[in-house]
């Protein structure tokens, strides 16, 4: 069987030669990943994707008249980024969008993956919930101050759709391995070469040689191994880029974690099968004891400002502290009878040599957008002049790149639930709907 990644994230584009490889043979699957949480927890609370809407259009539009002709399922997964309802919402207009244009016609499953609050604090009242991070105990104020809250959904809400033969999946918040583990299993074929193929493959041709997550990924799966080969001629596979991807993103490098179990690979075995092609075998699907779930959560934490700068003064960079704690003690000073205490954060962000320059962002967060205002600007205009020892300029210590100096950045988020929480089916949080297109 034959599944085809588009790339490593949907909107990140794609060889449309290399798309045209991949169904010059029949593709029985075709999927991409479309979120994450690597840009941080600002998108799942803004409810804003962080790929671009004509960029994800683009990457639609090419792939999903070739899936629907193939009779091929076309799975995504974290739609929009963050994978929220808001997030899927927004990429099923651009379906129905392009679907219009094209003229195109097919049945839909959409996975939605929001949790309540509810859920969450009776799951923590039960003792099921399970701290990621000893730094990040989860509390029912956590919960209930969170703006949103998603789960991370398996197969198991995939393999329920791919049973009613729809043409198109889209999931909310997802597992990367989800996306094509799921066809695999559905169809009989064992689940640790299943798991361990998508764990490799749904970063797109990141596997491959030269390394893009922006380009197209074929995978053959049989009884007893699977075949990894890029269907842009100018990449190859290789042992080490593929036994390499194995370990991406895993605290353990013989086993990868499932909602359903793990996937063992310390008996795995890779083999270079033709100047393009690695073939994997011998990894073990070990079952959970427990079951469980990754949730997301968010809260608002303030208002951004930021100010970024360079320093060119090599003086002026080998004081750089002596002037930042100065900057803060002064803006501490000046705003505390006008700003209520504790009212802001302020960081100085650095980057760069000790010579010939300093890259420097001073960074405001502050309970609302008037005081990170106020503060950046004071800031700002203390570190411009700000005097120290030996200091021979009389004119200012930064050079600023843009006008205005200041950039409104707006609502900070941050995560509030980051746990696993023990289910007693694994799709139990999953809301699905069958649409007409």
């Amino acid at each position: 069987m034959k599944i085809v990644a588009l790339c490593g994230m949907l909107g990140y584009g794609y060889s449309e030669q290399a798309l045209n490889v991949a169904f010059e043979e029949k593709v029985d699957f075709l999927g991409v990943d479309a979120g994450s949480t690597d840009p941080g927890p600002y998108y799942l609370g803004s409810g804003k994707s962080f790929t671009d809407r004509n960029a994800v259009k683009r990457d639609l539009s090419l792939a999903l008249p070739k899936a629907l002709e193939a009779k091929a399922p076309f799975i995504i997964g974290s739609a929009g980024g963050a994978g929220s309802r808001e997030h899927v919402e927004w990429l099923k207009e651009i379906i129905k969008e392009i679907s219009k244009e094209k003229g195109l016609h097919f049945k839909m499953g959409v996975v939605y993956s929001d949790v309540d609050k509810d859920y969450v604090v009776q799951k923590l009242s039960d003792g099921k919930v399970f701290d990621m991070s000893d730094q990040m105990p989860l509390t029912e104020d956590a919960v209930l101050n969170s703006t949103k809250i998603v789960s991370q959904i398996g197969v198991a809400p995939i393999i329920q759709l791919l049973k009613t033969d729809v043409d198109v999946i889209l999931c909310g918040r997802a597992c990367d391995t989800a996306i094509y583990a799921a066809p695999c299993i559905y169809k009989g074929y064992d689940p640790g070469l299943a798991f361990h193929m998508a764990k490799i493959m749904e970063c797109g041709a990141m596997c491959s040689e030269p390394v893009a997550a922006a380009d197209v990924m074929q995978a053959y799966i049989s009884e007893d191994c699977f075949r990894l080969r890029p269907a842009n001629p100018a990449r190859r596979c290789t042992v080490d880029r593929v036994a390499a991807h194995t370990l991406y993103e895993q605290s353990n490098p013989y086993m990868i974690y499932e909602p359903d179990g793990a996937c063992d690979l310390s008996r795995s075995v890779f083999e270079q099968e033709d100047d393009r092609t690695v073939k994997v075998k011998s990894s073990v699907f070990i079952d959970a004891e427990k079951k469980t779930l990754k949730l997301e959560g968010v809260k608002i934490s303030g208002y951004r400002t930021v100010c970024p700068a360079t320093i060119y003064d090599p003086l002026t960079i080998e004081n750089v502290d002596f002037i930042t704690d100065t900057v803060s003690k002064f803006v501490k000073e000046n705003t505390k009878d006008t700003l209520p205490e504790n009212s802001y954060e302020i960081f100085f962000k650095t980057s760069g040599g000790k010579e010939s320059s300093m890259g420097i962002i001073i960074d405001v967060v502050g309970k609302t957008q008037a005081i990170a205002d106020t503060v950046c600007a004071l800031a700002r205009s203390r570190m411009l002049h700000c005097d120290y020892k030996g200091r021979k300029s009389t004119a200012g210590n930064l050079a600023f790149p843009f006008s205005p100096s200041d950039i409104h950045v707006g609502e900070v988020y941050e995560f509030s639930v980051f746990h696993l929480v023990e289910v007693d089916n694994l799709s139990e949080t999953a809301k699905i709907e069958i649409v007409e297109i």
